[in-house]
């Protein structure tokens, strides 16, 4: 009798345990997912301390401030997201400028799930908010962007491509014509840590330089008071192939991230 209370208790403590993790990558994916449905703000940082084809002695820094924004207009479930960069830039004259990059905006709008898959659809609009040339396209720029999510019981996966084009703007600067597309691979571990790969790939259609990096990094989320989860992560990312110069050779992305609870 004792033996067969031993084993229940050993296999409700397992299960216990089991849930606790289920519940804890639950957690992690919903931190990392693109799409979850709270109001969030990311302080995100790339810096490049080397340029393919470009005088070594060069590097850049872009710092961005991101945040999305759910919506429910018109009875519509949607995303509103955008990205302003402060950046500094290395000049063709020499030194460096820094300032205001264009503003990004992208909606978001929530399409019905298949399975446990997520996707999203909407309009891409950017602003030629740049406060000097090197840091901006000068070009009005609109496109599209699609998003695919689908949480793993060992982490995540997904990704985020986006299509812009100029369309005004000055007439003194070369249009856009600009594919990005940005594979999301996660890895759950314990404690809230989790591996990530997240590069971006650019294709500049309109340029002719074009580049994929891959990226390799690691992460933790943290579970706050009044259910704010806080996001902080580091990824070196090499370029593993390019066409034409001017591409980072390798950079650093690293990011803090905040999600707050509608309502809180």
């Amino acid at each position: 009798m004792k033996l067969d209370r031993i084993v229940w208790a050993a296999f409700a403590g397992l299960c216990m345990v089991a849930a606790a993790a289920a519940h804890e990558h639950e957690d992690i994916n919903a931190a990392n997912n693109p799409l979850t449905p709270k109001i969030t703000i990311n302080f995100h940082n790339f810096y490049i301390p080397e340029f393919i084809d470009v005088p070594q002695d060069k590097h850049a820094n872009q710092f961005l401030l991101r945040g999305l924004i759910p919506s429910d207009v018109f009875g519509l479930p949607q995303l509103i997201r955008f990205t302003l960069p402060i950046a500094t830039s290395p000049q063709a004259s020499g030194g460096y400028v820094t300032g205001i990059g264009d503003l990004t905006l992208i909606d978001l709008f929530m399409l019905p799930k298949i399975g446990d898959v997520t996707l999203a659809a909407g309009p891409v609009l950017v602003l030629p908010t740049a406060t000097a040339d090197e840091l901006g396209s000068g070009k009005w720029q609109a496109g599209a962007a699609g998003v695919i999510v689908a949480p793993q019981s060992w982490g995540l996966l997904g990704g985020l491509v986006t299509y812009q084009a100029s369309f005004a703007g000055s007439d003194l600067r070369d249009g856009v014509n600009l594919l990005t597309v940005q594979p999301i691979v996660n890895i759950n571990l314990d404690q809230g840590f989790y591996l990530r790969s997240t590069a971006t790939w650019n294709f500049n259609m309109e340029a002719g330089t074009s580049y994929i990096p891959v990226g390799f990094g690691i992460g933790k989320v943290f579970q706050l008071e009044n259910g704010i989860t806080m996001n902080a992560f580091i990824e070196p990312q090499y370029t593993i192939w390019h066409d034409g110069p001017g591409a980072p050779r390798w950079q650093i992305f690293a990011g803090l991230n905040f999600q707050f609870p509608i309502g809180k």
